[in-house]
């Protein structure tokens, strides 16, 4: 699968990430090395380019995200063993069938879920102890697309303690909004520090990509629950 090479993009950075995680064989371990390096990057507003209106562009960037690019883009650093390797996961992680358009771009964070785990990438974290709760809602936040319908499992706020035992250092974090027509309102990536929990994210009120203790981020943010998928192991 080839790409065209993003323009001012600077390959020798990939390069030197990817030769510092060469040794650690562990999908979480890589993800965590690489989500530490982009600490303190800047938030970025609407990062992509690409609407209902214009034309989508295949944008990379390491200088600054949005919670979903800063997720994606550590993805496909910890699948990858080249450059060129690392665009053409970026493009599966990103837009259905690795096809750079705007319509085949996951808009919404459960159809994105559902077509990495489709594409191998991720597996959905379930348990026997904790039951889930079903959600429906009518998706129409992203102007120029029409509504979508979608159900979706989830484990219910006031189930999260019992959740966090089981999380690993590598596992995605998606938290289900309240909203009826929006799914998943912020994401991350989890990094388990001993007994301590914590989350890296891009987050928009702080600025930038921080690392934040899970229960505070629980504290102070309202959610109908969460989502935890877990990343593939890589080749090499």
């Amino acid at each position: 699968m080839e790409h065209a090479q993003p323009r001012r993009f600077s390959r020798r950075r990939v390069e030197r990430l990817l030769k510092e995680t060469k040794a650690y064989h562990s999908a979480g371990s890589r993800i965590e090395i690489l989500s530490r390096r982009f600490l303190g990057q800047p938030y970025q507003i609407n990062p992509l380019i690409g609407s209902a209106d214009t034309p989508e562009v295949f944008s990379v960037s390491l200088d600054g995200f949005d919670c979903v690019t800063y997720i994606e883009t550590i993805l496909a650093l910890s699948l990858a063993s080249s450059v060129d390797e690392f665009f053409e996961w970026l493009c599966r992680i990103r837009y259905e069938g690795g096809c750079i358009t705007w319509e085949r771009r996951n808009h919404y964070m459960t159809g994105w879920i559902r077509s990495n785990v489709r594409a191998g990438v991720l597996r959905r974290l379930t348990l026997r102890d904790i039951r889930l709760i079903v959600k429906e809602r009518t998706l129409d936040d992203v102007p120029g697309l029409p509504p979508i319908r979608a159900r979706f499992a989830c484990v219910p706020r006031p189930a999260i303690g019992r959740l966090v035992r089981h999380l690993q250092t590598g596992d995605l974090i998606f938290f289900a909004s309240t909203r009826k027509h929006l799914d998943v309102f912020h994401c991350g990536i989890v990094v388990r520090d001993g007994v301590r929990v914590l989350v890296r994210h891009a987050s928009r009120s702080r600025g930038g990509v921080v690392e934040q203790d899970l229960n505070d981020f629980l504290k102070v943010n309202r959610m109908a629950g969460v989502i935890v998928a877990r990343p593939k192991e890589p080749l090499s």
